[in-house]
């Protein structure tokens, strides 16, 4: 049997994180096709570690592996789409409840101005980087939720699937019209937050997602 050394299991590590970062930033986008040698290229890697970062990739549904061909990352159709922002849904309201029974977060208030400030910079129209800031400040409220659950496996689950959703949100352009009413949408699942109430959290998130699969052409 052979033995993993501990260099090779970290170079694979790294190569996966590497490959989850290409796929986060949009270098490796939906339905896109890559031969092995052109990751090796674009991952920076050895072919062993970038061929265990695929593998790990495929078993979560980021890429499908062709044999003899390459690799294609995932489709993000309507149906993955929905699924996808299905899951982050169902996952943000147990999120909020929890959040919630616990008394609520010293972070919501340092997340309410980062919104505040990111609906201004949308009001004042088009800019330099707008649109990826404005995802990491959507993705910051999703995240303190994700947090929330305070349970590694749902955790994970969540983890991986913000990187397919992440592969999805490169598929459009972030304009400053979705921005802004996306900002308003993540204001008022804050207030209910804040508020301490439950019920109306779960509706902001609910509402936020049938306005972000419409923004994305899909229906639920």
């Amino acid at each position: 049997m052979n033995r993993i050394e501990p260099a090779q299991t970290l170079a694979a590590d790294q190569a996966y994180e590497r490959f989850v970062a290409a796929l986060h930033d949009g270098t490796l986008p939906s339905s896109s096709f890559f031969s092995m040698s052109e990751l090796v290229d674009l991952i920076a890697f050895p072919l062993a570690s970038v061929r265990e970062a695929v593998k790990r990739a495929e078993a979560l549904g980021f890429v499908e592996v062709l044999p003899k061909r390459g690799v294609r990352v995932m489709d993000a159709g309507g149906e993955r789409t929905v699924a996808c922002l299905d899951l982050r849904a169902v996952l943000d309201s147990e999120g909020a409840r929890r959040l919630i029974a616990r008394g609520g977060s010293a972070a919501l208030s340092a997340l309410r101005r980062d919104h505040e400030a990111m609906l201004a910079a949308a009001a004042a129209g088009p800019g330099q980087g707008l649109s990826s800031r404005a995802i990491a400040v959507d993705l910051s409220l999703h995240d303190a939720l994700s947090e929330a659950l305070d349970n590694p496996l749902l955790q994970d689950c969540y983890a991986a699937n913000r990187t397919r959703v992440a592969i999805i949100q490169h598929t459009r352009p972030f304009l400053a019209d979705r921005i802004a009413s996306a900002m308003q949408e993540h204001l008022a699942i804050l207030d209910a937050l804040e508020a301490g109430d439950p019920e109306a959290a779960v509706a902001g998130i609910t509402h936020h997602f049938r306005q972000t699969l419409r923004w994305w052409g899909v229906a639920g």
